[in-house]
């Protein structure tokens, strides 16, 4: 068996509960169904606290179909992003610590290593407010700002990041993470001396692939058990057929 589109919702959650990206009950992640409705994390569970049977069914506007958790009050944070990427099939809005102190100053992202080269074509700003952003046009805003990158560096607030299927998205978020992470440890020792953007051109094919994916996503889950963060969550694992169907939506 291969893991439903929900069950991927929570492992999601799960993976950046891991990664330290957890804030009390807020930070959300969702994706796409192929006929267009959203499966989302629900308001007032943690990160690390959410099951496949919590996971929200939204229509494309956000309204509750199925589920019994409350919406988050951002979900039109996800509903704006899918109505203006057809290419995105998952949407995570968290408040990583690096991530968000990175938005707080005038920085930006170097090639320090491998990693970095995943921004190759560098990071969305959004610095019109730092309120939650709760109304269709604000959610509108934010996807406008977003573009065509996958992620939005949102001052004051976190990030908004954006992939094909889960495993793409969560995988992004993390490394993104890292990426500032490793960049605020390397300008503490020095001036920085970042790989050339030419440089990161040539790494970044052999870097990045669609087949790595899934086994980033089984070493993430093993990651999440070895933790003891799987309470509640079924024994299978694996990116579904559900999820292929959606990237093409």
């Amino acid at each position: 068996m291969t893991a439903s589109l929900a069950e991927q919702v929570a492992w999601t959650c799960r993976m950046l509960a891991l990664g330290g990206q957890g804030d009390f009950t807020l930070g959300h992640a969702s994706a796409r169904r192929p006929d267009g409705s959203v499966l989302m994390k629900p308001n007032r569970l943690g990160l690390e606290e959410v099951t496949p049977g919590d996971v929200l069914t939204l229509d494309r506007d956000g309204a509750k179909l199925a589920g019994d958790g409350p919406v988050h009050l951002e979900a039109v944070l996800h509903t704006a992003v899918y109505r203006a990427r057809p290419d995105v099939g998952a949407v995570i809005h968290t408040h990583p610590p690096y991530a968000t102190a990175f938005g707080a100053t005038d920085a930006r992202l170097e090639f320090i290593n491998h990693d970095a080269v995943l921004f190759l074509d560098g990071l969305a700003y959004f610095d019109q407010t730092a309120e939650l952003i709760m109304r269709p046009d604000q959610g509108e805003t934010v996807a406008t700002a977003l573009g065509e990158r996958n992620v939005l560096i949102m001052r004051g607030h976190g990030v908004l990041v954006v992939g094909k299927t889960l495993p793409w998205a969560v995988y992004t978020a993390l490394t993104l993470e890292r990426v500032l992470r490793i960049q605020s440890i390397a300008q503490s020792l020095g001036s920085l001396q970042p790989m050339s953007p030419e440089m990161a051109r040539r790494v970044y094919p052999d870097k990045y692939r669609d087949e790595f994916l899934d086994g980033y996503w089984r070493y993430l889950v093993r990651q999440v058990r070895r933790a003891g963060l799987d309470a509640g969550m079924p024994e299978d694992a694996e990116p579904g057929e559900e999820s292929r169907r959606a990237r093409s939506v």
